[in-house]
């Protein structure tokens, strides 16, 4: 017997972010971040979290994601789409300290 509680699929979640406008990924560099096909670059202040999306695999650590709905000072919205926990985002040597000061302020709306 499966004690789990039914998770909406990162699938379902990615398409809701984009109906809503959340369509862009956002990237992690060294210099800062920036939303796909946008040209601006934005240090953790000028970004703030605004909805969190957790996954987590019952039986492989490597199911466990997380998904954050980002919007910048200027207006600019997308998401970041990363692993976390055992595979977090290792290859990046910037994402931990970039993500770790980006304020949070979580809506309910999306």
């Amino acid at each position: 017997m499966s004690t789990s509680r039914s998770m909406t699929p990162i699938a379902a979640v990615m398409e809701r972010l984009k109906e809503k406008g959340y369509g862009r990924e956002l990237t992690i560099t060294k210099d800062g971040a920036c939303f796909e096909g946008r040209p601006n670059v934005y240090a953790p202040s000028q970004l703030t979290i605004i909805k969190v999306y957790r996954f987590e695999g019952e039986s492989d650590p490597a199911d466990m994601a997380v998904i954050y709905a980002v919007r910048a000072d200027d207006g600019q919205v997308g998401y970041l789409l990363n692993a976390y926990g055992t595979y977090s985002d290792q290859d990046n040597p910037y994402y931990d300290d970039f993500i770790r000061n980006v304020p949070v302020k979580e809506q309910e709306d999306l």
